[in-house]
């Protein structure tokens, strides 16, 4: 069974970094773009970033110049660094992963902008 697994969230002051990380088990076919997805209450679930397998990373303007996506393939392993954070940056950050014809997410983790 596929899954994925995100760890690094949690609460950080405005102007800070954090990392999350994602990593996927029980893979039996290549994973082809990884993205991070974001939620607050009462939105929609909206593309932050996503990285192909050859490494080209796409970003919603809004964290444009202050989160990098990146990957690992060896270890299924997609990365999401986030700096400058700001408040508006505050929602539940979700892993997809898209494997042959599945789109597979995580659990979400939490990350929190405030002072």
């Amino acid at each position: 069974q596929v899954q994925l697994v995100e760890s690094g969230g949690g609460l950080v002051q405005p102007g800070g970094s954090l990392r999350l990380s994602c990593a996927a088990s029980g893979i039996t076919f290549s994973i082809d773009t990884m993205a991070w997805y974001r939620q607050v209450p009462g939105k929609q679930r909206e593309l932050v970033a996503d990285i192909t397998t050859s490494g080209r990373p796409k970003y919603v303007d809004s964290v444009k110049g202050r989160f990098t996506i990146s990957r690992d393939n060896a270890k299924n392993t997609v990365y999401l660094e986030m700096n400058s954070l700001k408040p508006e940056d505050t929602a539940v950050y979700y892993c997809n992963a898209a494997i042959a014809t599945l789109s597979v997410w995580g659990q979400g983790t939490q990350v929190t902008v405030s002072s």
